[in-house]
């Protein structure tokens, strides 16, 4: 492990590429990744976002669609890692083009472009509750599927369930979700419980946004805190407490 980790060190330039850098929890990714002192850019339809903060002005920020490729190549180009934030509902086609088309539009293009590592925000399963979202979930397993095809050593899926915590819009902060705070604590340790039909799913521990972020930022930079696969949101809350 202390070989690959110096071979890590010497690949990686401190430079993450944020997909969806001005979202929920993208933002917090951007601001996690430069409070540990790495070097952050941002892809998104928008390009810079309205946030009256000042971390937002140390990240650059790249306007480009992930569903036309070409206008990824530029920013993809000057990463070593790429974070995809991407992701969202709305009807099947429009979940499966989200969720699955232009997530593997950038899966592809970063393994083009010699990206080493690429860290993907998924989903967790919720059993016969996934039927009413199919779309959601086929892109992103098909997301899933693309990623380790491509990056057989470095792709890092994250699967957590229900994430609560604070989105800077303009100059406000809006809070989401934070009535399932308690479940998080409540839920970590029911695990079992997650099997029983039907109701199983109901059981799945929320999860703040800032411990998604840590998680995202320390397996996409630190192959020593986790090397490659899935983290499920059990792990993601375990792995978050660790310094």
């Amino acid at each position: 492990m202390g070989s690959l980790l110096c071979i890590w060190q010497l690949l990686i330039p401190n430079k993450i590429l944020v997909l969806g850098g001005n979202g929920f929890v993208g933002s917090h990714v951007c601001q996690e990744a430069l409070a540990e002192g790495f070097s952050v850019a941002s892809l998104s339809r928008s390009g810079r976002p309205s946030i009256h903060e000042s971390w937002a002005d140390e990240v650059q920020w790249y306007k480009g669609n992930l569903l036309e490729p070409e206008s990824l190549k530029h920013a993809m180009s000057e990463a070593t890692v790429v974070v995809s934030c991407v992701g969202g509902f709305g009807s099947r086609t429009h979940m499966l083009t989200l969720n699955g088309t232009a997530n593997i539009n950038a899966v592809q293009v970063a393994a083009e472009n010699g990206v080493k590592r690429f860290v993907y925000i998924s989903g967790l399963s919720f059993g016969v509750l996934d039927y009413c979202i199919r779309g959601y979930h086929e892109g992103q397993k098909a997301t899933e599927a693309e990623l380790t095809k491509r990056f057989p050593d470095g792709a890092v899926i994250l699967r957590p369930g229900y994430i609560y915590g604070t989105r800077p819009i303009g100059p406000l902060k809006i809070r989401f979700g934070l009535m399932w705070k308690p479940f998080e604590l409540a839920y970590q340790n029911a695990r079992p419980l997650r099997k029983i039909p039907l109701i199983g799913p109901f059981f799945t521990p929320t999860v703040h946004v800032a411990k998604v972020a840590k998680v995202v930022v320390r397996s996409a930079t630190d192959p020593g805190f986790f090397s490659s696969g899935m983290i499920d949101v059990y792990n993601i809350i375990r792995l978050a407490k660790q310094k």
